[in-house]
């Protein structure tokens, strides 16, 4: 489990209760907890597009750093061999953009450890290349729309330094891994520090520098997109170990430990012929996002605390992926009739394809059937 949410819970807890009124004088008129269902449902209407619809396969996946010194890059060949047979167009990944980090940067006292956390230093390929985050987003948009079918290892180079001043990492790593290794230098911007960061990049285990960057060059792309969203992170409180005790004491259930027996039988076939294969058809098999509710979420829901720290949890984990299905859906609305491949943590897997399916114009993959031996 990820405890790196954890310390917010109790601020979380206090934002909610900070506004009962609305909500106590709304509940004589809200009518009873159960019976009524909205007759229109999105999801029911999944429209008939002017052309190709949308497909996008949601790939659970392991933070494959907790594999760290356990995996190779080669191991996951199998993998990419199946992802390219599915051939899409735009791939995601699970990381906050540039921009959201750039706008977290200017309100330090509500997410000065969220930048910490989870967003890269762009100072010196800012300063290298003249361009602020917003200018060097626009700049990469600018350079893309005239993107040449062969470009050089210099506008490649240029084109990867705009990336890391934009605070798009893994979109830099993919230009990086286009060039030769020859032409993997510094240059246009780049300097050594920043060639050091890139190369840092391409070794370390993760599924975006090891799967999304490598399938881009492969499927030609030229940028990942990334769809993480922490906007609704507050500060931490002075005390959470109460609220820690309360989430944990909610974690100790059956379901939590069939997920955990799960895993380590998992990690240790790792290194067996199709090992990382059975891990993410493990990740993505129809039964796993009910398992993860039980173990985790809907336990956290019953967590009887007075201070309701089980359900200011869900409640902040439900807005966190209703934000990154929305940034898909914004990506898929810029390029319609394509195929979208995201990368997202596991335990994510369930709530996107559940939110993506109410989407009119979005027609949910089976990642099984991508999978498949």
């Amino acid at each position: 489990m990820n405890f790196r949410t954890l310390p917010v819970l109790l601020a979380l807890v206090a934002a909610l209760n900070a506004a009962p009124i609305h909500a106590q004088a709304a509940a004589p008129d809200a009518g009873p907890a159960t019976g009524y269902v909205p007759a229109f449902q999105p999801g029911q209407h999944p429209g008939t597009p002017a052309g190709a619809p949308n497909q996008v396969l949601v790939l659970g996946t392991p933070h494959l750093a907790e594999f760290e010194g356990q995996l190779r890059q080669e191991q996951l060949a199998p993998l990419l061999a199946r992802l390219r047979q599915w051939r899409p167009q735009l791939i995601a990944v699970e990381r906050l953009s540039g921009l959201q980090c750039d706008s977290l940067r200017r309100q330090p006292a509500r997410y000065a450890d969220t930048v910490k956390s989870y967003c890269p230093d762009v100072t010196q390929a800012a300063q290298l290349t003249g361009l602020d985050v917003v200018q060097a987003n626009e700049e990469a948009g600018r350079l893309l729309a005239a993107w040449p079918a062969q470009p050089t290892p210099a506008q490649r180079r240029r084109l990867a330094a705009v990336f890391l001043a934009g605070g798009e990492s893994i979109s830099a790593l993919v230009q990086w891994l286009y060039l030769p290794a020859g032409e993997r230098r510094a240059g246009e911007g780049l300097n050594d520090a920043l060639v050091a960061r890139l190369e840092r990049l391409r070794g370390r285990a993760s599924e975006d520098s090891w799967i999304a960057a490598p399938l881009a060059v492969e499927m030609g792309l030229q940028r990942v997109y990334s769809v993480d969203d922490h906007t609704s992170d507050l500060p931490d409180p002075a005390d959470t170990q109460a609220q820690e005790a309360a989430i944990r004491q909610a974690w100790d259930n059956e379901a939590a430990r069939t997920r955990r027996t799960r895993d380590q039988a998992l990690r240790e076939g790792l290194a067996q012929a199709g090992g990382v294969l059975a891990l993410y058809q493990d990740c993505n098999a129809p039964g796993m996002p009910a398992l993860v509710y039980r173990s985790d979420f809907g336990a956290a829901l019953a967590e009887p605390s007075p201070q309701g720290y089980g359900r200011a949890y869900v409640g902040a984990w439900e807005t966190r992926n209703l934000r990154m299905v929305a940034n898909i859906r914004e990506v898929l609305a810029q390029q319609p009739g394509t195929r979208l491949l995201t990368l997202v943590g596991a335990s994510h897997k369930g709530y996107y394809e559940a939110y993506l399916q109410q989407m009119h114009d979005v027609r949910l993959v089976n990642p099984m059937a991508v999978l498949k031996d």
